[in-house]
């Protein structure tokens, strides 16, 4: 068979009925990935899946990793990231990866790829790293990639390369036509571009002429994922976090100690100081009369969208004074760390709404996140109306945190060191909005409304505020992508 080759960049002059007439075989880390290398995939797989001291020994392995040819420094990177891992639990490529895929896919190189009607994609990766983020995003109908072999329901590091020359015959038995595109190195001389007739090349110069893909132009939102890191974990990043991480501990620990043993006018000062910044901006009427109240009247909520666990803390903080924390989830240690005092709903509606309403019967003010679970992207999830049938006195908080090392959130490691790894970042910062009170049109009582439409009207407030798109979806919408779980938490 003669081939043809030309160049990527002459796909954006070619008439649209190729598109729709031909099936498109691409290889993704030329095509997608602005950058391909893979050893920042595998180190997210090693640290998320198999913890710091299997990515430390990933991180180790890199200088020798440099010499060895590509086929060899594959197979080693694969043993040593999925080695002994479970195959039940292993989601990282559906709750981890996408979002760095992503971050890293070329905006000029994704739109030609998704003006075909029909995609393969072909990797070095393990097919159970891609298969997620190209199916769920870039509407890929097959993958071409190694699998990984399954001893007694473990992975055991080794490639099961078995099934290659069928998947070959049934492609080319297939009477649809092929276009290929990969790359000028060595991609174009490997299966399954081999049968293929036109083939299209990437050059060098052309990823260095690609764009970001900014977060408007995603085939589709990315609302959840997991995983602790925020950065590419590139070597000199992940040597950088690794060289941090004993001061970080440190860090995190006197931070925290600060919050429990200082009080707040000691304590902010000091945070500030050790890198902990606490900002806000207060409503246009100033925001210290929402806890100036007559004796013996009920307390006030403070409703604001959920981040981390410290969120509470932080308006505490902001507000000079000890609020009572209703939490849907808290570990018995975050509840311990905690300077609030902290009271665990159910998640029964009527027994959580004789909680809230025994607390503001006392007079006490309250901090309440009605979405029930945190989401690091900006969007709000579906806020719980509890709130809206027991007060009509509701101050809507905007929030919004910021991390440059660590997420301070987890959907499946262990939640009671969400704090910790929040405070272990070498900068973190809070920033806070004070919104208007709720008018009283709005409000159950006076207003008339129904829960349901003030506690939309809150979450729509709080949306704005920030920038951030409300949803509709739910903690158990989260979970059972992340986790594969209900969200409910022992």
């Amino acid at each position: 068979m003669q081939q043809s080759y030309h160049k990527f960049t002459s796909l954006t002059k070619i008439d649209e009925g190729l598109f729709h007439k031909n099936t498109l075989v691409f290889n993704v880390e030329d095509t997608l990935l602005k950058s391909s290398s893979l050893f920042p995939y595998f180190m997210l797989v090693a640290f998320e899946g198999g913890g710091p001291l299997r990515a430390l020994i990933l991180l180790f392995m890199y200088p020798f990793l440099c010499i060895l040819g590509e086929k060899m420094r594959l197979k080693i990177m694969i043993f040593i990231s999925f080695f002994g891992v479970k195959k039940q639990n292993f989601r990282i490529g559906r709750s981890v990866l996408p979002k760095f895929f992503l971050e890293n896919v070329g905006c000029e190189s994704l739109e030609v790829v998704m003006r075909f009607s029909k995609k393969m994609g072909v990797t070095n990766l393990p097919k159970i790293m891609v298969e997620d983020f190209l199916m769920n995003y870039v509407g890929v109908e097959d993958i071409y990639g190694p699998e990984i072999r399954v001893f007694g329901g473990y992975y055991i590091g080794l490639l099961d390369n078995s099934g290659k020359e069928i998947i070959f015959a049934h492609m080319m038995s297939q009477q649809s036509q092929y276009v290929g595109i990969c790359s000028i190195n060595n991609s174009f001389k490997t299966c399954p571009f081999t049968y293929i007739k036109d083939i299209y090349l990437v050059f060098k110069d052309d990823k260095k002429s690609w764009n970001n893909l900014p977060r408007e132009k995603y085939p589709k939102p990315l609302i959840f994922h997991d995983g602790r890191l925020t950065f590419m974990p590139t070597p000199l990043n992940t040597l950088t976090m690794f060289l941090w991480l004993p001061f970080g501990i440190i860090l995190s620990i006197t931070r925290v100690l600060f919050v429990i043993l200082l009080p707040y006018q000691i304590s902010t000062p000091a945070l500030a100081f050790i890198g902990l910044k606490l900002s806000y901006s207060p409503s246009k009427n100033n925001h210290m009369h929402i806890i100036s109240k007559p004796k013996n009247s009920k307390g006030v909520i403070y409703v604001c969208n959920h981040k981390t666990l410290l969120d509470a803390v932080y308006v505490s903080y902001i507000c000079r004074t000890n609020l009572t924390t209703l939490s849907y989830g808290i570990s018995k240690l975050s509840k311990f760390l905690c300077p609030t005092d902290t009271i665990a709903l159910t998640r029964d509606r009527e027994k959580d709404a004789t909680i809230l309403y025994k607390v503001l019967s006392q007079g006490r003010n309250v901090i309440l996140s009605p979405e029930g679970t945190t989401c690091r992207e900006p969007y709000i999830l579906r806020f719980s109306p509890l709130f809206a049938e027991l007060s009509d006195d509701v101050i809507p908080v905007a929030i919004e945190p910021n991390v440059s090392m660590f997420y301070g959130t987890t959907a499946s490691g262990i939640k009671a060191f969400d704090p910790f790894f929040f405070l272990m970042n070498p900068s973190p910062s809070y920033y806070g909005k004070f919104l208007e009170k709720l008018p009283k049109e709005w409000s159950c009582g006076i207003g008339g409304k129904t829960k349901f439409e003030v506690a939309n009207y809150v979450q729509n407030e709080i949306g704005n505020a920030l920038g951030y798109t409300c949803t509709s979806l739910t903690r158990k919408d989260k979970y059972m992508m992340l986790a594969g779980t209900n969200g409910f938490v022992n």
